[in-house]
């Protein structure tokens, strides 16, 4: 019988190196998988909403228990606290991952599980210094998109909307992404209305609260001692353990590893889905029991440094809720007294609660 086939047979090597990169392609996925609940916030914003991974302009089934307001339920206002859309990573994370990666390449000869990490493409550059990646203009896009379907007559071209964002590059990014999916969702009801141009206030004292409370800044922010706690998990047996499984796994000393290299390892993991949706090699390094320890080590921080740690944390953010409950209170009172729902449909701003 005649063959169709034209040109040479594949070699068993070809086809060997073909499987290998399968079963490797599948082992990161794998491993990426088991990861990703641990990313805080770093995640996907899709991890906490999967429904947008298939339509990411879905508002996707109500929450079990949270039940939608009835049709006779007007809304009169919407103000939003909204975190930056996906960033890169902060020159000083950039920076530990490239000590990292020039530790790896440095091993003469690397061996087999350190050699890919030494020939990953370390395409991170200092200046992208958490500014805003494309994947984050998109969350904002289809952010405004979906809260403009989900309160169609909040956001209506015959209302006004007020923007802030703190000065943080990208916030404001993200704020300037927001008014072009805002600007979308719109433009199906009124072709005529024109809100991308419209200025964003920076608003630092609201926004970036801490940056403001002399207080905060002394015995928090500036203080040497704030952090022991976090720096005693460092020295710990749980990230002993973490360290000294990821050194072997590396073929390195384990005196030439700390905990923020490891660290830093596992936030590119993160950062490698987020940015870039694909599953890093950096994640095989990890497994769940790792994850965990790694997710208290960042939870520990922002325990610490903004979260119930110190008292002064809370209390620095007051001026912000006041600010937001002022508001609200004056459209509730405006309403009452005009029968007419105020004509600013909502108040919207950008900042970085936990800025590490």
């Amino acid at each position: 019988m005649a063959s169709c086939f034209r040109g040479p047979l594949p070699g068993r090597h070809s086809l060997l190196l073909l499987l290998l990169q399968v079963s490797l392609a599948q082992e990161r996925a794998v491993a990426t998988s088991l990861l990703s609940g641990y990313f805080g916030t770093k995640s996907r914003y899709e991890e906490v909403n999967q429904h947008l991974l298939q339509d990411p302009l879905s508002l996707g089934p109500p929450e079990p228990g949270y039940l939608l307001p009835s049709a006779a339920c007007a809304p009169l206002q919407l103000r939003a606290l909204i975190r930056h859309g996906t960033r890169f990573p902060t020159e000083k994370q950039i920076r530990k991952l490239g000590q990292l990666h020039r530790l790896l390449r440095s091993q003469e000869p690397p061996c087999a599980a350190a050699q890919q990490f030494a020939h990953w493409d370390m395409w991170y550059q200092p200046d992208m210094d958490g500014k805003l990646a494309p994947e984050g203009r998109l969350d904002m896009e289809q952010l405004a998109q979906r809260l403009a379907a989900r309160f169609p007559g909040l956001f209506s071209p015959q209302r006004r909307f007020a923007l802030a964002s703190s000065s943080k590059h990208r916030c404001v990014e993200s704020s300037a992404a927001f008014r072009k999916g805002l600007q979308l969702a719109l433009h199906r009801q009124s072709p005529g209305r024109d809100i991308e141009n419209e200025e964003t206030e920076i608003n630092d004292k609201l926004m970036r609260f801490f940056d403001h409370c002399e207080k905060f800044i002394t015995c928090v922010e500036e203080n040497a001692t704030a952090m022991y706690e976090v720096d005693a998990f460092k020295q710990g047996p749980e990230m002993k353990r973490v360290l000294e499984k990821i050194a072997a796994t590396l073929c390195i000393p384990v005196r030439e590893l700390n905990a923020d290299l490891v660290q830093v390892a596992f936030f590119t993991c993160s950062f490698e889905l987020a940015v870039k949706n694909v599953n890093s090699p950096w994640c095989l390094l990890f497994n769940e029991e790792d994850a965990k320890v790694l997710e208290y080590l960042n939870d520990l921080k922002q325990y610490w440094k903004r979260g119930y740690g110190y008292d002064i944390n809370s209390r620095s953010s007051c001026i912000l809720f006041q600010d937001i409950f002022k508001h609200l209170d004056k459209a509730i009172a405006e309403s009452k007294r005009t029968a007419v729902s105020s004509r600013w449909a909502a108040q919207l701003s950008w900042s970085q609660a936990a800025p590490y």
